[in-house]
């Protein structure tokens, strides 16, 4: 038989208050337009309900939305300090020989010059040699091309972070379940031992 109830970190993430929510969402991408349109959607019946609504809802991002975005990323190999996000996405440049890191801020600064913004890409689970090689292969595209690129990469990384919130609330309901039936217990074996 199968559940109509929504996952635990869904049904959390659905009844947030929608200032609480507006706030998830943005952690999970920077254009208010995307926040809002998922808002708009709640609930979320199950999550990839809430995947299909971000690729839509990042489908239909504006140039303007996009840029806003974009400006929510750091450039890969500086993620933002004290950003647990950023640093895990970008995890693959962490141990890269200094020379690598070097040439992906040259790399990075040809690409904004050329295109007017940071260079983004799915960096989860890529090596710094991947993006590098990515990075001097997406320098030669025309800006419409690598406009499509970016919202496709852009979709991606706001899966893997809504995923990522959708587990990380189903993870807190856990432990606070795991939490209350433990004292639940304890309580039940102080009982018994009374008798």
């Amino acid at each position: 038989m199968t559940s109509t109830f929504p996952p635990p970190g869904l049904a959390r993430f659905n009844a947030l208050e929608e200032h609480a929510a507006l706030a998830a969402l943005h952690e999970a991408c920077a254009s208010r337009a995307w926040a809002r349109r998922l808002l708009a959607a709640r609930p979320y019946p199950t999550a990839d309900d809430l995947y299909t609504a971000s690729d839509a809802a990042t489908a239909g991002l504006t140039t303007a939305d996009l840029e806003e975005a974009m400006a929510g990323h750091p450039p890969i190999g500086r993620p933002k300090p004290g950003d647990p996000t950023s640093t895990r996405e970008q995890s693959g440049m962490a141990g890269a020989p200094e020379a690598l890191k070097a040439e992906m801020l040259e790399l990075n600064l040809a690409y904004q010059e050329r295109f007017g913004h940071v260079f983004l890409i799915c960096a989860t689970g890529r090596t710094g040699e991947q993006m590098r090689d990515a990075l001097r292969e997406r320098l030669g595209n025309a800006p419409e091309r690598e406009r499509e690129i970016v919202r496709t990469e852009l979709g991606k990384i706001n899966r893997i972070r809504l995923a990522r919130l959708v587990e990380a609330e189903g993870k807190a309901e856990a432990e606070d379940e795991a939490e209350a039936e433990g004292k639940a217990e304890a309580g039940f074996e102080a009982e018994a031992e009374e008798d």
